[in-house]
């Protein structure tokens, strides 16, 4: 999860700087300085724990999800096949009966052109 590590260390970076930042120019007192950066360090680590956990949370739904999938992608393979097979047991019985009506078409085209050709020499 390189992108997660990455979004870590930009916040824990950034939340650096901007303390460093903030120390170098403000015109505070170190009390007051103190407990700007104390809160400051509690609000970063309340959103490093945030993060975390939202992580974790995302985990968890990628994994729900990616098995929810496959089974249902296991499912619906198994209603396919289910569904080929009855369509095949279906058009079985019938597929000589197509093949002799094919044929009959193909031999009736072929005396029509024969038919058209005699008539076009005869003209």
């Amino acid at each position: 999860m390189p992108n997660g590590k990455s979004l870590f260390l930009g916040v824990l970076v950034g939340g650096v700087v901007g303390a460093s930042v903030s120390l170098l120019t403000t015109p505070s007192s170190g009390e007051e300085m103190r407990g700007r950066m104390k809160d400051q360090s509690e609000r970063l680590r309340d959103i490093t724990q945030e993060i975390k956990e939202n992580g974790l949370d995302l985990k968890n739904q990628l994994t729900r999800t990616s098995k929810e999938g496959a089974a249902l992608l296991k499912d619906l393979s198994q209603d396919i096949k289910t569904s080929v097979e009855s369509w095949k047991e279906t058009v079985e019985p019938h597929q000589e009966n197509l093949q002799e009506h094919l044929l009959q078409i193909e031999e009736g085209i072929k005396e029509l052109e024969e038919k058209i050709k005699e008539q076009n020499y005869t003209r």
